[in-house]
C-alpha cells in the first residue's frame, strides 16, 4: 500500500468515526441538546474537510467550485467548537443573531471566491486549482485560518478559566472529571492545529518528502482524536453540569462597593466580622456542607446573607473559593470520624459520601491538600 492509499484510509475512517459520534450525538437524550448539536456542526465541518484526503481527484476536477466552498468551510471548524465550549459551560447560552459574527471569515473568503475563482471558465478553475500553492488568495486563505487558531485557542481558555473561577467561588463538587476531559481535548485539538500551521509551512518549501509524512502523521493523529472522542462521548454523553454565565466574580462586584468614608468602612468591618463569625458557627453546628450539591445561593438562603455580600464576604474577606471554605469543613469532619475508634468499620468510601464528597479523586485530592496526607495514611498515624 504506498503512502496516497495509506492516508486514504485514514481518511475514510476519521470521516466515519466522525459521522457516527454526530449520529449518537443527534439521538442521545440530554438536557444539554444545543451543545450537542454545536458539536456534530463542528464534527461534520471536520468530516467534509478531512474528505478532501480521499475524494478522487477526477470527482474534484468535475466539481471545482463544491471543492472550492469545502476548502471555505474550514473556516466555520472553530467557531462551531468555541461555541460549543461556551454553549457546555454556561447553561444560559443561546444561539444568537450576534454569533454571526464568527461567521465573518467565511464570508470573505466565499466573497472573494465569488469575485475571483467560483465564475471562472473551467481552464482558468484547473489552473487555479493546480498552481493553488502559489496563488496569492491561497495564501490569504492559509493566513485568516492560522489567525483563527490563534484567536479562538485564546477565546476557549479564556471561557474556561472563567468557568471554573465561578464554579470555584459558587458551586461545591463539580465534576471535574469531565471538566478535565474538556479541557484536555482544547489541548489536543490545538496542539493539532498548531502542528498544521507548522505543517503548512513546510507546504512552501522544498521539501516534498517531509510535507508527504508531516500529512501522514497529522492524519493518524486526527484519526486518534476522533476516535478518544467516541469513547468519552460514550462515557459522558451528557457531558457535564453548565452554570449561569451572569453570575459575578467577587473581584467585579468590590469595586462597586468602596465609595464610602472612613467611619462607614469602619462601621463595616463590624458587620463584616459579625457575618463571618455567623457564618462559622452555621457551618459548624447545622452542617449545611453534608449537602453533596450545596451552592452558595443555597448558603445565602439559610442564613439570610444576600448572595453577593456572601459571595464577597467568603472569596474576598476571609480569601476563600466557596469550592474551598465548604471542602474544608467537610475534610475537617472527615478527620474526626477517621480518628474515631468507634468508626473504624466505616470505609473511606463511605466517610467520603457521608461529609458531603461525590468522587474519590476530589475527596483524596482536598483531604492531601488539607493534611498533606492520604485518608488511609492519616487513619493510620491517628
Amino acid at each position: 500500500m504506498n503512502i496516497d492509499s495509506f492516508l486514504g484510509v485514514m481518511g475514510w475512517m476519521s470521516v466515519f468515526v466522525s459521522l457516527l459520534l454526530a449520529f449518537f450525538l443527534l439521538t442521545v437524550k440530554t438536557q444539554n441538546k444545543s451543545a450537542n448539536r454545536l458539536f456534530v456542526a463542528y464534527l461534520l465541518l471536520f468530516a467534509i474537510d478531512n474528505s478532501g484526503i480521499f475524494i478522487n481527484e477526477a470527482f474534484v476536477k468535475d466539481h471545482l467550485n463544491l471543492e472550492f466552498f469545502r476548502w471555505a468551510s474550514c473556516a466555520l471548524i472553530l467557531p462551531a467548537f468555541y461555541l460549543y465550549i461556551i454553549s457546555v459551560c454556561f447553561t444560559d447560552f443561546r444561539l444568537k443573531t450576534k454569533h454571526v459574527i464568527h461567521a465573518i471569515p467565511f464570508i470573505i473568503i466565499n466573497a472573494v471566491f465569488i469575485l475571483r475563482i467560483y465564475f471562472l471558465n473551467d481552464v482558468d478553475k484547473m489552473q487555479f486549482y493546480n498552481h493553488r500553492s502559489e496563488m496569492p488568495e491561497f495564501y490569504g486563505f492559509q493566513l485568516m485560518l492560522g489567525m483563527q487558531i490563534v484567536l479562538y485557542s485564546i477565546g476557549v481558555f479564556w471561557v474556561l478559566k472563567k468557568y471554573r473561577e465561578i464554579y470555584q467561588e459558587n458551586y461545591t463538587n463539580p465534576k471535574t472529571s469531565i471538566f478535565k476531559w474538556l479541557f484536555q481535548i482544547s489541548i489536543v485539538l490545538f496542539v493539532l492545529y498548531y502542528l498544521s500551521i507548522a505543517k503548512n509551512f513546510i507546504r512552501y518549501t522544498d521539501f516534498n518528502l517531509l510535507w508527504i509524512w508531516a500529512n501522514v502523521v497529522m492524519q493518524f493523529l486526527a484519526l486518534v482524536v476522533t476516535c478518544w472522542f467516541v469513547l468519552k462521548a460514550l462515557n459522558y454523553p451528557e457531558l457535564f453540569r453548565g452554570i449561569d454565565s451572569k453570575l459575578q466574580l467577587a473581584r467585579d462586584i468590590i469595586p462597586e462597593e468602596n465609595e464610602n468614608t472612613i467611619e462607614i468602612k469602619e462601621n463595616k468591618n463590624e458587620v463584616i466580622t459579625a457575618q463571618i463569625s455567623t457564618l462559622k458557627q452555621y457551618m459548624t453546628e447545622k452542617e449545611p456542607f453534608l449537602h453533596p450539591s450545596l451552592t452558595i445561593q443555597e448558603l445565602s438562603n439559610q442564613i439570610d446573607i444576600p448572595v453577593r455580600d456572601l459571595s464577597v464576604l467568603i472569596n474576598h474577606h476571609m480569601d476563600q473559593h466557596f469550592f474551598d471554605f465548604v471542602n474544608e469543613y467537610r475534610i475537617q469532619k472527615a478527620m474526626s470520624i477517621l480518628k474515631n475508634p468507634l468508626k473504624s468499620d466505616l470505609t473511606v468510601l463511605e466517610i467520603l459520601y457521608e461529609v458531603g464528597f461525590n468522587s474519590k479523586s476530589s475527596f483524596n485530592t482536598s483531604f492531601k491538600k488539607y493534611t498533606n496526607l492520604t485518608p488511609t495514611a492519616y487513619r493510620n498515624a491517628s
